[in-house]
């Protein structure tokens, strides 16, 4: 795989490529919807993010625009991106620098957490667990998140410990590092959230994990070396093996 010439933030873009492919094959994606984005400068205002409508399975790393959160003519561009995801991933980087890739999607699980009257994700096994007092809530869905909805949603994950935003009626916005660290997390949280949507149907009672418990098992997952870094090396692995162009 080599870098193309005269494209910026080459790995950046192949990494996210390859989410975006990944995202599609686990049908963790609606259709043409949904966005991610990833920060490319040190205050995190510039970042990459997915072009309007255009399929996952189809998003090579040279598709990726380049967005500044602090140009507020970036939507009068001929190639400008959904206006959702400049709402949402143009707030969120320009309130929260800390928020270096951020995940939106509709994914079944998480978004059936969201539907319900309480939405939180509560401790009922080791992966659930990792998200112990890790999230934010927001229950005041305002309709498509357009600037000021996008604004009002960034301000709920300006708590750098809050790393998942379940998104009442709506879905899930995760954030982190790199895509790596990002793409494992969303993974990992619709992991969880099936689990739970699953435990609930038996209709019987949960065993949930005691506090110190859950706490404890969250901070060894995020200690646990290299675990998002491999993930995302063996996704890429696998497509390149499968001649994929994602890296094109």
């Amino acid at each position: 795989m080599k870098d193309l010439p005269n494209i910026d933030h080459w790995q950046e873009r192949v990494d996210l490529a390859a989410a975006f492919r990944w995202t599609a094959r686990l049908d963790l994606h609606e259709g043409v919807a949904n966005h991610f984005s990833l920060s490319v400068n040190d205050d995190g205002s510039k970042f990459l993010i997915n072009p309007n409508l255009k399929h996952f399975a189809r998003i090579k790393a040279s598709d990726l625009l380049l967005m500044d959160a602090n140009d507020m003519t970036s939507m009068e561009r001929p190639d400008a991106p959904d206006p959702t995801a400049w709402g949402l991933h143009g707030g969120l980087h320009r309130h929260c620098p800390h928020a270096r890739c951020a995940i939106h999607v509709h994914s079944v699980y998480a978004t059936v957490l969201a539907c319900l009257d309480d939405p939180r994700l509560p401790p009922v096994d080791q992966t659930s667990a990792m998200f112990f007092n890790r999230f934010a809530i927001d229950s005041h869905y305002g309709g498509l998140a357009f600037e000021e909805e996008g604004a009002r949603c960034a301000a709920l994950l300006e708590d750098p410990r809050k790393k998942v935003l379940i998104m009442g009626n709506h879905g899930v916005m995760v954030i982190g590092d790199t895509v790596a660290d990002t793409f494992n997390r969303l993974y990992y949280f619709e992991r969880a959230a099936k689990t739970y949507i699953k435990a609930l149907q038996t209709g019987m009672k949960l065993n949930i994990l005691p506090d110190d418990i859950a706490e404890k098992t969250a901070q060894e997952i995020e200690a646990y070396p290299e675990q998002d870094q491999r993930h995302l090396v063996e996704l890429k692995a696998i497509l390149d093996d499968e001649g994929s162009d994602y890296a094109s």
